[in-house]
């Protein structure tokens, strides 16, 4: 018996998250599936972390126990030929036995796509939330720049379990003006519950003259104020990476 990990690419929009539920499509009870054809008999199979209906993935992390007699490609293979095909595996390997994907992570990088387009267009809002007009640049990098550090990020989501701490560290956000997208970019050490489409959906009210462009840092500097409302949509956001300490 050997730990694997994994790590998971997924098109979000058919699945109602990444966390099994009952009686709905998610991406573990898919990938639970795959594996239990291949003689795996574990509980549950663990993942870096969750992620919403709709949200995508190229880098979801997954460890799990398995009697493998072959090579961590053999397996990328196996488990490929049984997986649907909005959800891959994209890399495998043989790993310590007591990784955990999610309480050995350091931090995670996620991004989200912003479409600039005056007109619906099917294909790209598939991966993307369309806005119009086009938001300020400059100011979008300036409040990009206030959710660097340590802070209370209470207004921005809630933790994944009653009574949690709200204090995460962001160690890097940036927009990025691309050909077809505006893509923000975060990296922390860890996310609030619904904290990054928050964050995303501010920034760009902001910047298309919606809300005032003290709303971040006020917030930021007095997260017991009412919580902010509005989520960007989850087609746009992908979970791009998750990094480990080992690494």
């Amino acid at each position: 018996m050997a730990r694997y990990k994994v790590i998971l690419a997924y098109d979000g929009t058919a699945f109602h998250g990444s966390q099994r539920q009952r009686g709905a499509r998610t991406v573990q009870g898919e990938f639970e599936a795959a594996l239990r054809q291949l003689g795996w008999t574990g509980r549950t199979v663990l993942l870096a972390g969750r992620t919403d209906a709709g949200v995508h993935a190229e880098g979801q992390v997954a460890a799990f126990d398995l009697p493998w007699r072959h090579s961590a490609q053999d397996l990328r293979n196996a488990l490929n030929a049984l997986l649907p095909p909005d959800l891959s595996v994209r890399q495998a390997r043989q790993c310590a036995p007591d990784f955990h994907p999610r309480y050995d992570a350091r931090a995670r990088t996620y991004h989200y796509r912003v479409l600039v387009d005056a007109a619906p267009h099917p294909l790209k809002e598939r991966y993307a939330w369309r806005v119009h007009p086009q938001p300020d640049m400059r100011l979008l990098q300036h409040l990009a720049a206030q959710l660097r550090g340590e802070h209370d990020f209470a207004a921005f989501g809630r933790p994944m379990r009653k009574g949690g701490s709200t204090r995460r560290t962001v160690m890097a956000a940036r927009w990025y003006h691309l050909p077809d997208y505006l893509l923000f970019e975060i990296t922390a050490n860890a996310f609030l519950y619904h904290m990054v489409r928050r964050l995303v959906y501010v920034q760009v009210m902001t910047a298309l003259g919606r809300l005032s462009p003290q709303t971040v840092v006020r917030h930021l500097e007095q997260p017991g104020e009412r919580p902010l409302q509005g989520l960007a949509p989850a087609a746009g956001l992908s979970l791009v990476s998750v990094t480990y300490e080992r690494e």
